[in-house]
């Protein structure tokens, strides 16, 4: 996992404002949110679950799928350049990049 996506992520989860070339975290009231090239590609809620959202915003990059790899609770791999997103159980199902809630 590279430097930058360490730090986002821990700024994510801290609720802290992070900005570091492509990537950047910003905090409001009742989420924060993990940016790339200015798409919001991550939500962190603050309700009692603190429930966590991605999207590729249509971007299926190497870059995206890095930076979402380094959330908790998130796998995406790819093969023949479809995406699979796997779960807990370490069951994947294609993943068309849209808004997901991760359990």
């Amino acid at each position: 996992m590279r430097r930058v996506t360490k730090e986002a992520v821990t700024a994510l989860y801290n609720s802290t404002a992070f900005k570091k070339g492509n990537t950047s975290v910003e905090i409001l009231p009742n989420v924060s949110i993990l940016y790339l090239h200015g798409h919001r590609i991550a939500y962190l809620y603050n309700d009692p679950n603190k429930t966590l959202s991605i999207t590729n915003c249509g971007w299926f990059s190497n870059t995206t799928k890095e930076r979402l790899n380094g959330l908790p609770g998130v796998s995406i791999s790819q093969k023949a350049g479809t995406w699979y997103l796997f779960d807990k159980t370490g069951i994947g199902r294609e993943w068309d990049g849209k808004l997901i809630d991760i359990k």
